[in-house]
């Protein structure tokens, strides 16, 4: 049995624990806030500019002839782009990640495809090399607090990259923000546009678009939906990039925060059983101090 000692110095190491990781759900917990309202604010003009993408499209009766709108005619090579943290304990916030871009990566090459990886976030980027993958891309030190500048450049590389031929296909994995316990694996399809998942109704406007079809029918187009489009599809990319990177971030902050309220409960716990170990302990020394008092008495009779 540890002596009383040695228990109450690891009593002490883990009222420590619980003071730094109380401290880090404070501060993620103030920074979730910021983050949430980052996100509330981008959502309407990230939807806008979805639903505009996706109704040029539909009104165009030819893509235009633009390199980054031409779709490839065979699927030999697919960019994954897998937005992590650049921090741990954070639970499984980049677990997951990983794991979905990983499963994704072993579906395509089971099927002949070549992966080019691509990741925002020291450790997702870590992850791959750790695997034995090459990173073509790596973007770090901003996942806490992206900036669009950051989505930007992204997206002119993941662009350039299918315009050259390099890849064929674009996906993003990413933890969309449900609230500070939920977070989701979201996986979507960038690029081409005659693949991306803009093109799928998933917004209640679409819905509600197509329960009053004639508000559709009174859009018109100038100029042309094809010359619309060509200045749309960019900005698609780059506000799409813009998104996964604040609702990762707020996913990053809230999953943290939860973690560290887990690490402090624990924590507590751990104490309450130290605490009660240390009692034993001291009961046992003063029963045994005890003994050898009586001992002591009955040699000296």
């Amino acid at each position: 049995m540890p002596t009383q000692r040695e228990v109450q110095d690891r009593i002490s190491s883990v009222k420590n624990v619980q003071k730094i990781t109380r401290a880090m759900e404070m501060v993620a917990a103030a920074r979730l806030r910021r983050a949430e309202q980052r996100i509330e604010h981008l959502r309407p003009y990230a939807g806008a500019i979805r639903r505009m993408t996706r109704q040029a499209a539909e009104a165009a009766e030819n893509v235009p002839n633009l390199p980054i709108l031409a779709e490839h005619d065979e699927m030999k090579n697919v960019g994954l782009l897998l937005v992590t943290g650049d921090r741990g304990l954070a639970g499984a916030f980049n677990s997951q990640i990983l794991r979905a871009g990983l499963q994704a990566g072993s579906e395509h090459e089971s099927e002949g495809r070549d992966i080019a990886w691509y990741a925002s976030g020291r450790r997702g980027v870590s992850s791959l090399a750790f695997r034995g993958h090459e990173v073509k891309g790596s973007y770090i030190g901003f996942t806490e607090r992206p900036a669009y500048g950051d989505a930007r450049h992204i997206a002119e590389e993941l662009m350039a990259a299918y315009v050259d031929g390099e890849v064929d296909e674009v996906e993003i994995f990413y933890n969309g923000y449900i609230s500070p316990l939920t977070q989701e694996v979201r996986r979507e399809t960038l690029l081409p546009l005659q693949q991306a998942t803009i093109l799928e109704s998933e917004d209640e406007d679409d819905e509600e678009d197509e329960e009053r079809p004639e508000h559709r029918a009174l859009v018109e187009y100038e100029p042309d939906p094809e010359e619309i489009l060509q200045r749309l599809v960019p900005d698609y990319v780059e506000i799409s990039v813009y998104r996964a990177l604040l609702e990762s971030a707020a996913s990053e902050l809230g999953a943290r925060m939860t973690a560290m309220r887990n690490a402090s409960q624990n924590a507590g716990e751990l104490i309450d059983d130290l605490t009660l170990e240390m009692n034993r302990a001291r009961q046992a020394e003063i029963t045994q101090e005890i003994l050898e008092v009586v001992a002591g008495a009955e040699a000296l009779v």
